[in-house]
């Protein structure tokens, strides 16, 4: 499972340099979002996911029952899914707006525009 994990990892993040090598704008917000699902899928290999009962305190014990699963691997990528979705919502809509503009996407014309 871990093999197939690390390939997983291993294929999003050539994929995402790949496309964020492109000239195009949308394909570098794309080929962003894939490094973000690769750090993400990556954080949650590292952890090495368990499988056992939810982290549940019983009543009257002081901790939980020894073989739970870790939920603070889960936290942490719960949370950069969030704040990466907010991120690419925010390139997105800069994007758009410099298409609107300038009517183009490719970087290098938009070099061009500074004068």
């Amino acid at each position: 499972m871990h093999v197939l994990l690390a390939v997983v990892v291993g294929a999003l993040y050539a994929a995402g340099i790949y496309m964020m090598l492109r000239r195009s704008m949308v394909k570098l917000l794309i080929g962003l979002s894939l490094l973000g699902h690769a750090a993400n899928l990556l954080l949650f290999t590292a952890a090495s996911p368990q499988h056992g009962p939810p982290p549940i305190v019983p009543q009257g014990a002081d901790a939980p029952p020894a073989g739970v699963a870790d939920p603070l691997p889960q936290a942490l990528v719960l949370t950069a899914i969030v704040i990466g979705f907010g991120v690419v919502a925010f390139a997105i809509a800069l994007v758009h707006r410099a298409h609107q503009t300038l009517g183009t996407d490719d970087p290098d014309r938009l070099r061009s525009t500074d004068r």
